[in-house]
């Protein structure tokens, strides 16, 4: 990753944050008894596609403007109109933020950044930064392919969808992630700037000051050719914006090896999620219901089909497969079709028997599950009883469970999904399931409110964190439910002829997986399955999944040694035999992976029992297409990057009036000069000030 990106990730995500109180006590330079840093912030970063640029940015030096505390619309009124003390810097109340008074506040010349106070509790109206049409000219539906669904015609999956996020500003914006930072600005504010009895406050007045200068501008096509020149032509380049790119994460039920391909005649079925979110602001993202109930639902449904006898002798394998950087126009599911395409991957198109993707499914009215189908396909005669099939193995395998799945009128089309990519290059049986039957019932899509209380994650007060940890809520039971259906569907779509009811997925383990990935994912049980290596991926932060440009981001490398523990096995390999397997005489080490993780603590001491794990869990990277043909400005594919930066920070301080400020300088600049003309009036009359009475006229020294 570049400077830019490690310099902010040290100075924010890796900080030890001090109590405001003792923000004076880090020493005694000047720069610290002046300015209060705020350490608990995320910026709003600059993004830019093949056509234009979204977020915000500062100028080079930062910008600074008068706090104003708007908890209310009418407060708006002062910053705009009436404040004599312009630019301002406003403090906004989370409910407050809202497309109308951010386009109120991104026409005035007034403003010079912002603040916003995270909402406690989530605004009640619901809001969500993104599209009313996600991912939209990039799924299926074009003017060839059902015209009448293209652009969301037929269905609006977002209607909340307000597209703050993709909107430009040219001043920088701020989450304010604690509370107690935010109190003590409105405090600076009480203090020095709140107008008492309708007059004007007087200075000194409290400031903040945002640093949040981008180097990436105009879009992808500019920013990527001006990298590219430098990178030709400069010993030491300094590109100015990077491709979001990461990881899919995919297994097999049954072994292949990766590194050839699969006959022609095997037929795979394809299992689906995505891993990633997005919001406003940069790496807020914890994807509660648009990314982690669906993936954890996946692993659920993945382990409890490892566990039935006969998977092995299954006329068919299954794949599953976790794409990462689908907000932002499928760029992993693009390039594994892309990959397929080009025999670049184990698996080809051809070998697709059929595909099931889990959309968003922990808010279903009622325990509906809704199964969504392509209607386009679905009038070539020999899709349409393929997908009957898909359709009929799902809805029986919901017998006797607590979902209810019904299928979606065939006049409607697939809601925003990997799978959309697929059928782009082909036309492939399949379907997706998901919590709504038109639009999302997620009024957090894409949104830093989209978090463990959305899907309705409670638990008990005074529960120790490993009790919270193997809680098993009720969305956790609501989700192995569903995971329970999927595994028993996919088992008889993969030729399965045994009883299907004792396939079940653990609630258990569905609870531990949300904690994980929602709440905490320093807990005791991630700690066991990963490399010791790696345990700076666990923190005590809430968790979240953007996609970013560094690679392998934490919510991929987890979901990777998840996937590993839930569907591996066990193996008496040393430590040498498990990261080398290539040196052991076993014959089936091409296909399989190997990990050497660093396991449970020991109950009588404190260390730990390492093991190694043999799994089917392979990488792919996860990086459009259009980067790799260097189509910039592709409309085909994904063209998304993220742009560099020097410094990302936020202070406040007290600022003198002009005037004050004016006075200090003439009065030092006075003072310079009369100390030039004494010292030279001084230096010229040395002879005569210095000199001794009995030198005879000799200067003394």
């Amino acid at each position: 990753s570049s400077f830019a990106h490690q310099h902010f990730l040290v100075g924010v995500e890796g900080r030890v944050d001090l109590p405001l109180s003792c923000s004076f006590c880090w020493g005694n330079s000047v720069e610290r008894k002046i300015y209060i840093p705020l350490n608990k912030t995320a910026p709003c970063v600059r993004l830019l596609n093949a056509t234009h640029q979204i977020g915000c940015q500062s100028s080079m030096n930062g910008d600074t403007g008068v706090i104003h505390v708007v908890e209310k619309a009418q407060d708006l009124k002062w910053v705009l109109t009436d404040g004599p003390h312009p630019p301002y810097m406003v403090l906004l109340e989370g409910e407050l933020f809202t497309r109308e008074l951010m386009l109120q506040l991104k026409g005035s010349s007034r403003i010079s950044g912002l603040a916003v106070a995270i909402s406690k509790p989530s605004p009640a109206q619901g809001f969500s930064p993104g599209l009313k049409c996600p991912n939209d000219g990039f799924g299926v539906y074009s003017n060839d392919y059902g015209p009448q669904y293209a652009h969301c015609n037929w269905t609006v999956w977002n209607p909340l969808g307000n597209g703050l996020a993709y909107e430009d500003f040219s001043f920088p914006i701020f989450l304010l992630e604690d509370a107690n930072e935010t109190q003590v600005i409105k405090q600076c504010y009480q203090d020095h700037n709140l107008p008492q009895n309708g007059s004007v406050p007087e200075y000194p007045l409290c400031a903040m000051q945002l640093f949040a200068h981008m180097h990436a501008v105009t879009n992808t096509v500019t920013c990527m050719r001006r990298s590219s020149l430098q990178t030709a032509f400069s010993l030491n380049p300094e590109e100015v914006c990077d491709a979001l790119s990461d990881y899919n994460v995919w297994s097999t039920l049954k072994p292949i090896n990766a590194s050839s391909k699969i006959n022609p005649v095997d037929e795979v079925i394809i299992v689906a999620t995505r891993i990633d979110s997005h919001s406003f602001f940069w790496n807020v993202a914890p994807g509660a219901e648009s990314a982690v109930a669906s993936f954890v639902t996946h692993l659920a449904a993945a382990e409890a089909l490892h566990k039935v006898p006969d998977v092995q002798m299954l006329p068919r394998n299954i794949m599953f497969t976790f794409f990462q950087g689908e907000t932002f126009d499928y760029i992993g599911s693009s390039r594994m079709v892309y990959d397929m395409k080009m025999d670049k991957f184990p698996i080809r198109l051809d070998n697709i028997h059929s595909f099931l993707e889990l959309s968003q499914v922990a808010l279903r009215n009622s325990s509906v599950l809704w199964v969504h189908t392509d209607p386009v396909s679905r009038r070539n005669e020999s899709i349409q009883p393929q997908v009957e099939t898909l359709v009929e193995a799902l809805i029986n395998s919901s017998v006797g469970a607590n979902v209810t799945l019904q299928e979606v009128g065939q006049s409607q089309p697939l809601p925003p999904s990997s799978f959309q990519r697929f059928l782009r290059a082909k036309s492939i049986p399949g379907v997706v399931l998901a919590d709504h039957r038109t639009s999302f019932q997620n009024r957090y899509y894409q949104s830093m409110y989209d978090t463990a209380e959305n899907i309705l994650m409670k638990y008990p007060e005074g529960l120790s964190p490993e009790e919270t940890l193997d809680y098993v809520t009720d969305t956790a039971k609501s989700l192995a439910e569903v995971a329970t259906v999927v595994a028993r569907a996919l088992y008889q779509l993969a030729g399965g002829t045994g009883n299907t009811s004792a396939i079940q997925a653990d609630p258990r383990m569905v609870s531990r997986m949300l904690y994980g990935f929602l709440i905490k994912t320093n807990n005791s049980w991630f700690q066991s399955i990963i490399k010791q290596d790696l345990k700076g991926l666990l923190g005590d932060e809430l968790p979240q999944h953007y996609i970013a440009v560094t690679s392998l981001v934490n919510t991929t490398q987890l979901v990777q040694y998840v996937l590993a523990n839930l569907t591996g096995t066990v193996v008496n390999f040393t430590k040498e035999e498990c990261l080398n397997p290539e040196k052991t005489p076993n014959p089936e080490k091409e296909m399989y992976v190997y990990t050497w993780v660093q396991g449970s603590r020991d109950p009588n001491s404190t260390s730990r029992v390492p093991f190694c794990v043999q799994s089917t869990v392979h990488l792919t990277k996860a990086a459009s297409p259009a980067f790799e043909l260097k189509q910039w400005g592709s409309t085909e594919y994904s063209t998304w990057t993220e742009s560099r930066w020097k410094d990302i920070r936020a202070r406040i301080f007290l600022i003198a009036s002009k005037e004050l400020e004016i006075i200090t300088l003439v009065v030092g600049i006075a003072i310079l000069i009369l100390s030039l003309l004494a010292t030279y009036f001084i230096n010229a009359k040395a002879h005569v000030l210095f000199s001794s009475p009995g030198d005879g006229g000799t200067v003394a020294y």
